[in-house]
This record gives C-alpha cells, structure tokens and sequence, in this order.
C-alpha cells in the first residue's frame, strides 16, 4: 500500500489571464512535514486552498487522503485538519467551548469530545483557562490551542498556513514540538510559513516562484545543491527570480 496521501500533478489556478499557479507537481508522504515555502505573491496559498477543497483548480489532477479536488471536495475537507493564518477560534466562546463546537462540526460522540478536551487542556497545561474566553488567552496559548483544535477529530492531514505568525520566538518552537509529536504519530503536516528557520525543521521543502515549483528536496540537500548555509540563502537566491508579488 503506497504511503503517498497527497498528490498534485500539473495542478494550475488560473483568476482570468491570471496564472496564480501554474502546472504543479508533487507528492506529500504519510507522517510527513512538508514544508511549502514563496515570497508573498508566489501562489502558495491558493495552491493550499485548492488542495484542502476550498477552491476550484482550473486544470490539472490532485488528490488529498485519496480524495479527488475536483470530484470529493467536501470529502476532503471532512478528512483534514486546518489552521489558517488568521486566528481561526471563536474568541468569544470559552476554551471547552470551541473545542464542544468543533468536535461538534465532524460529530464526534459526546464521550469523545469530553475526553479529547480533558486530554488537550491537560497536555497544553489549560486545565484552570477551561471556561476561560478564548480572546483572553496570550497569543502564543492561542495559536497551540488552535493546533490542537485543528486535530482534534485525529485526521490524517493537516493543513497550516502560517501558524505561527505573530508569535514569539519560544512559542514557535514549543509550536513545533507540537508539530513533532503530530508526525511521530503518523500525522501528515502540510505547513506553510515565512520563516526560514522554520523550514530547516521540515522533512522535504518545496519553494515556489511566480506560481511554479522552482525546489523540491530536503532542506539539507538544497543547502547543497544552492552551495549555500541556510534555507534563507537558498531562499533568496531563488526569490530573487521572482517577477510578481502580492
């Protein structure tokens, strides 16, 4: 049985005479971080969209957990997890709340939801914040707890666009330990982010450029393959290509 659960072959978005992106290929394996990388403007996140069956490709095959983006999409989206940039909780709802609303969404069992919320306000240290409003909690509570609700009905692939914008320093790495114990457990992490020390932690790193894939390897072997010392170099030598931005 293959290990792939998400494959895109000339995947393309275009808005008009717009090609946002254009003819991508590529495949995520199981347990896998996959860390989708471009500059503002590059298309990563209407390729992120299309995948997760928010949006309609123009051409091209994908399929996401073996479900087809032009035929199941409302199958996909009941199969993955999403945490958008954008603070994706209701702050106006407390911490057991969300979590209730949520587990509600893909009708987990009273008995589950009560469980996985003790479970999660246990791990994350929350246990006393449990009927505290969400809008509240500091930043960096925020965005873990909005990881944890976005894999909260255990799927088997997550989508993140940049979660950890806006955060300090030693919540992105305690977001990231997060991001770990969510791989080891075969959970496969598709994430998109800015930072470049980031993509350093990711199993394979696929940069785009003006809506292509202009790299797809391991960070390792791009540093290699660019002569260069950090992802950031490779980074920017590949982005100085680029000929659109946002």
């Amino acid at each position: 049985m293959s290990n792939t659960v998400i494959t895109a072959n000339k995947l393309t978005k275009r808005f008009g005479d717009f090609v946002a992106v254009d003819q991508i290929s590529f495949d995520v394996h199981k347990g896998e971080i996959f860390g989708f990388l471009g500059a503002n403007g590059a298309g990563k996140t209407t390729a992120m969209r299309m995948l997760c069956g928010l949006l309609f490709p123009s051409s091209g095959e994908a399929t996401v957990a073996g479900f087809d983006v032009f035929k199941e999409n409302e199958k996909i989206k009941k199969s993955i997890g999403y945490m958008s940039q954008k603070f994706s909780l209701y702050e106006d709802l407390t911490v057991k709340e969300n979590m209730e609303f949520y587990g509600g969404i893909y009708h987990m069992t009273d008995k589950y939801i009560k469980e996985k919320t003790a479970y999660i306000l246990n791990h994350l240290h929350l246990e006393k914040e449990g009927n505290v409003l969400v809008k509240s909690l500091p930043p960096g509570w925020k965005q873990k707890l909005a990881f944890s609700v976005a894999i909260f009905h255990e799927p088997g692939i997550v989508f993140l666009d940049e979660p950890t914008g806006g955060v300090d320093p030693v919540t992105r790495r305690e977001f990231w330990n997060m991001i770990y114990e969510a791989s080891e457990r075969g959970t496969t992490i598709f994430v998109t982010t800015h930072y470049m020390d980031e993509a350093e932690y990711c199993s394979r790193v696929s940069i785009m450029v003006d809506g292509r894939i202009d790299a797809l390897d391991t960070p390792g072997n791009l540093k290699k393959y660019h002569n260069a010392s950090s992802m950031d170099e490779v980074f920017l030598q590949l982005a100085r290509k680029a000929r659109r931005s946002e």
